[in-house]
């Protein structure tokens, strides 16, 4: 029988697109267990959810999965926003009595509608009746695994004879979905495939169109075939 959270405490987790989303929400999760109580999960984006790209999607599903693997109270998508975010983040911590927010340190470079001030500044305006937690972005570890790479594009892998190739175009044949991050200054399809399997994120190694290890994409497909 699960046990009821405290309501006298609530988590807001704010995250936006990067490798950071996901740490801030095992942080969030963290403490929400040791408060022993709810736990909620926010973005915030100018588009609507149809318009975006293959990353910010990947970046949603991950989120979502994460979201459900820890049995989060509510993962909040705010799309084709136009406030200001914090004032999003105001109205989200209001309705769902947050008393504490958890943000990344390098949240008013990415979060582009606040142009200037400190992001935190603005929100404890905004917000003066949560507590703040600030978690530092790891900037280095970002640039050191992606930096190489361009930006990532929605892709799939399917069988070719023995091997697994990448394509750019949803095929009619049996196919893994995920996200591409090309290298910079090749010209061939080297790089990594990022894909979701089983509530996990996966990676493989891509070397001129072709999965460089397929052991992993084989037990995935070839049940399939």
């Amino acid at each position: 029988m699960n046990r009821i959270k405290r309501l006298d405490e609530s988590i807001l987790v704010c995250v936006y697109y990067g490798l950071n989303g996901e740490r801030l929400i095992r942080r969030g999760h963290k403490l929400a267990t040791l408060l022993d109580c709810p736990l909620y999960i926010l973005t915030v984006d100018s588009k609507p959810i149809d318009n975006f790209d293959a990353e910010k999607s990947g970046y949603i599903e991950r989120w979502t999965q994460l979201a459900d693997e820890l049995q989060v109270e509510k993962f909040i998508i705010c799309d084709n926003e136009k406030r200001p975010i914090q004032k999003v983040v105001a109205d989200v911590a209001k309705k769902y009595g947050i008393t504490q927010i958890i943000v990344g340190q390098s949240a008013q470079s990415r979060w582009e509608e606040i142009t200037k001030g400190s992001f935190l500044n603005v929100l404890l305006k905004e917000v003066p009746f949560a507590d703040f937690h600030i978690v530092a972005v790891k900037r280095p570890i970002e640039e050191e695994e992606y930096g190489t790479f361009e930006k990532g594009v929605r892709a799939y892998v399917i069988r070719d004879e023995e091997n697994y190739k990448i394509v750019f175009t949803c095929p009619k044949v049996e196919y893994l979905e995920g996200i591409f991050f090309k290298e910079i200054g090749t010209d061939f399809d080297n790089g990594i495939f990022k894909f979701s399997y089983e509530n996990k994120m996966n990676e493989v190694a891509i070397k001129e169109g072709f999965v460089s290890n397929p052991h992993l994409i084989h037990s995935i497909l070839s049940p399939i075939h």
